[in-house]
């Protein structure tokens, strides 16, 4: 960012020691949006029958665990061979991996982009589809689980351990270990 773009607002170090301009923060975010979508917007497409194909890069055993319904299977190192005979050249492309602590999607990404596809990365990944409480294929049957609280609105509200509501204060009474039994594969 150069200094013209940014805004001195305090001499002390701080959260906005430097801001971008309005212009700056439109382009950026503009930009972001070019290149994302969040599982909710990709859900929204999936359902509206939007063209593009969803593909999922982890590898077997992760695949085998679970999957948005509809994606098809390309783990991340299998792209630049499979690609063209999975995906229509020009076909827009939607890619995921496990999650937020992953890069394979941006991996993948950068590998369709470089095929000449137009890509996107869904971010949050296959763990912010189960969280947001969307259904999902295994190979035994089609699962869904309740919505984490924390990343949507959970029948209820945030619970703890036997349906114990949150406290008054907004805090959940006690914490529950969850189990997601899944785990990034990449």
């Amino acid at each position: 960012m150069t200094q013209d773009a940014a805004t001195q607002l305090s001499p002390h170090s701080s959260l906005f020691e430097q801001v971008a301009s309005p212009a700056d923060a439109i382009a950026h975010f503009r930009g972001r949006l070019g290149f994302e979508a969040d599982v909710s917007d990709v859900q929204a497409a999936l359902a509206d029958g939007e063209p593009f194909v969803l593909i999922d890069t982890r590898n077997d055993e992760a695949w085998a665990q679970g999957r948005v319904p509809g994606a098809v299977h390309v783990p991340r190192r299998e792209i630049g061979a499979r690609a063209a005979s999975v995906v229509p050249v020009g076909t827009p492309v939607v890619v995921y991996c496990w999650g937020p602590g992953c890069n394979g999607a941006t991996r993948s990404a950068l590998e369709f982009a470089a095929l000449g596809y137009p890509v996107k990365e869904m971010i949050g990944g296959f763990e912010y589809w189960v969280r947001e409480g969307f259904a999902f294929d295994t190979d035994a049957e089609l699962a869904q689980r309740v919505p984490d609280g924390l990343t949507n609105v959970a029948p209820g509200g945030i619970v703890g351990p036997g349906g114990q509501q949150a406290s008054s204060a907004g805090r959940a009474t006690s914490v529950t270990a969850i189990d997601h039994g899944i785990a990034c594969a990449c």
